[in-house]
């Protein structure tokens, strides 16, 4: 738990770059009022860990999950937001499917090449999957090593 009252607060340039993304350009805001809105926030955002928390401790677990962030707007009468963070959660994890499924390819490809090279007569790092000529001296265990182009 924080120590300090300050410790809460959310960073000033973050909220400060939220205002200047929601307000038209031109727009200025004062100092207090930017006060308000950051010390608003992180009152936010602490009583919907809060209820998340009680979703959680409901369901006897100890690690908040986005159904317990969606059950939490919706009993602080937040119900507007829930379906774009639904919509904004599945667009989240599409992407880090999508990332995942690129590194395990890239993984693959590496091991494809790694045995073909072998196949080959050629040395392959296992560790890099970069090729290594046996025939010259290096500091790497006795090779060369040479970049392979994908």
């Amino acid at each position: 738990m924080a120590e300090r009252p300050e410790d809460l607060n959310l960073p000033n340039a973050v909220i400060s770059r939220i205002i200047k993304e929601a307000l038209p350009e031109g727009v200025n805001v004062s100092k207090e009022a930017r006060s308000a809105i950051a010390r608003s926030a992180s009152v936010f955002v602490l009583y919907a860990t809060s209820c998340a928390k009680s979703f959680a401790v409901q369901a006897k677990r100890k690690t908040l999950a986005a159904g317990d962030v969606l059950a939490a707007l919706e009993e602080m009468e937040f119900e507007q937001f829930v379906q774009s963070l639904r919509d904004s959660l599945e667009v989240y994890k599409k992407e880090i499917k999508g990332k995942k499924e690129a590194s395990e390819q890239r993984k693959r490809n590496r091991v494809e090449v790694t045995v073909e090279q072998q196949a080959d007569g050629q040395s392959v790092d296992a560790e890099t999957g970069v090729m290594v000529d046996e025939g010259e001296e290096a500091e790497y265990g006795g090779g060369v090593v040479m970049e392979m182009e994908n």
